[in-house]
């Protein structure tokens, strides 16, 4: 996971991106299309077309940071709005990566009893 510091923000991009971009044309993306500064210690989220590959880029203060993440099995939850942006929280970005539909995570099991 992404060690996330306190108070930076998860921007996801909806809509489809070209998966062939880099930190540079992605941030140029951020900067143009999203109208937020690359450089602010944010995070900011594409997701492909077929919905299988992300791309989350960061700028840790040090420098550049690009990471990739292809599901196996199943897809990407994305929200529907188109053109924009969306916040997510990191704990909803953890799920998101996971592939667990962060808008409504789920408890997989609560013990009815102790022991």
């Amino acid at each position: 996971m992404i060690p996330v510091p306190t108070g930076t923000r998860v921007w996801l991009a909806t809509g489809y991106t070209d998966m062939r971009r880099g930190f540079p044309s992605l941030a140029l993306q951020v900067q143009e299309v999203l109208h937020k500064d690359p450089l602010s210690g944010h995070l900011f989220v594409f997701r492909g077309r077929r919905s299988d590959l992300v791309k989350v880029i960061w700028h840790d203060g040090q420098g550049a940071c690009l990471f990739t993440k292809r599901l196996e099995r199943g897809r990407f939850i994305w929200p529907s709005v188109g053109g924009e942006t969306v916040t997510i929280s990191p704990a909803q970005l953890s799920y998101l990566l996971s592939g667990i539909d962060w808008r409504t995570p789920q408890e997989t099991q609560r013990p009815t009893r102790v022991g």
